[in-house]
């Protein structure tokens, strides 16, 4: 009797298991198209040992030509992966990006190297996926040493740019993104200084006081409300005497902290003004997208890069 009791039990699982596999063939058929983008067409120009690199490790989502491994075609990994491709190209798309000026393409791939050296990149989930993929210390190698930065020219007048920043804080315009500009953000504290070799630059990270007060009280990597920090960026120089100085002031970057405002960018809102004057950056008002393209490996971080290192006795 027992057995004749769990008989129309067995029949409705085994039923179900039908149902599922009947779905899970028909959801094959579903399948995103990854087909090459409308744009132009130029690859990256670097030597053939850089490009044999970037072709192994990175073209298989940041290009036109995407190889996917063979689980990689199992609807629903497939919608997932396609997605993840889709975003991959917007952020950095190698197979179009020869289309843009050579100090764009070198700064593009500086961005891309300091994301591997991080180990931002490749995707920590990818890599699960992809065991294998992950870019090696040989070749991370051949890449910096292919961005080797030159020794940076010597200032018109040999001096550092004392002032320059307090001077070039008047008032400007909002970003195309509605970002404001931060008038003040020379007179905040430093957060951190960065260098680019490949275009010889400097940068000074400064924050707001709520920023500074959550670096001091240890309550990182999740930004307060209304923390703000600006990357001011100067033309590296040498003064003559040996010592790599801030030169000709190029542009100020903002983040700045709101999680309403700014919901569509992780939020933070993000705005650059270039040049002497000021001019705001961007050509619409999701330009900031790319912002958030180049901040996506660092989401652990609260988006943030420049982490500063803890402060005073308290420190952990």
């Amino acid at each position: 009797m027992a057995d004749s009791r769990r008989i129309p039990g067995q029949r409705t699982l085994g039923w179900v298991a039908l149902g599922l596999v009947a779905v899970g063939v028909a959801m094959q058929a579903v399948r995103p198209s990854l087909g090459k983008p409308e744009g132009p067409q130029v690859e990256v120009a670097v030597p053939a040992q850089v490009r044999e690199i970037l072709v192994r490790r990175c073209y298989a989502c940041h290009s036109d030509e995407p190889r996917l491994s063979w689980w990689d075609h199992i609807v629903p990994v497939e919608w997932v992966v396609s997605s993840d491709v889709q975003r991959a190209r917007a952020v950095l798309n190698f197979s179009e990006l020869g289309t843009k000026p050579v100090a764009a393409q070198q700064a593009e791939l500086y961005e891309s190297v300091n994301q591997i050296a991080l180990g931002a990149m490749p995707l920590p989930l990818y890599l699960k996926g992809h065991p294998g993929s992950e870019v090696t210390a040989e070749e991370l190698a051949v890449l910096k040493k292919y961005l080797d930065p030159f020794k940076p020219g010597v200032g018109p007048s040999g001096a550092a740019a004392d002032g320059v920043v307090k001077h070039l804080t008047a008032a400007a315009g909002p970003s195309p993104n509605g970002v404001p500009f931060l008038p003040g953000y020379a007179d905040w504290k430093v957060v951190s200084t960065t260098d680019r070799g490949d275009n010889h630059t400097l940068r000074i990270i400064t924050g707001n006081d709520l920023a500074m007060s959550a670096i001091e009280k240890h309550q990182l990597p999740s930004w307060p409300e209304g923390s703000a920090f600006a990357k001011i960026t100067f033309q590296a120089a040498d003064d003559g005497h040996g010592h790599i100085v801030p030169g000709k002031f190029v542009q100020v970057e903002f983040m700045e902290k709101h999680r309403v405002q700014y919901a569509g960018t992780g939020g933070w809102g993000y705005a650059r003004f270039k040049g002497p004057e000021l001019k705001p950056y961007g050509t619409g008002p999701h330009f900031d997208n790319e912002c958030l393209g180049c901040h996506e490996p660092v989401r652990g971080n609260d988006y943030v890069y420049s982490m500063p290192l803890p402060r005073g006795g308290g420190a952990r």
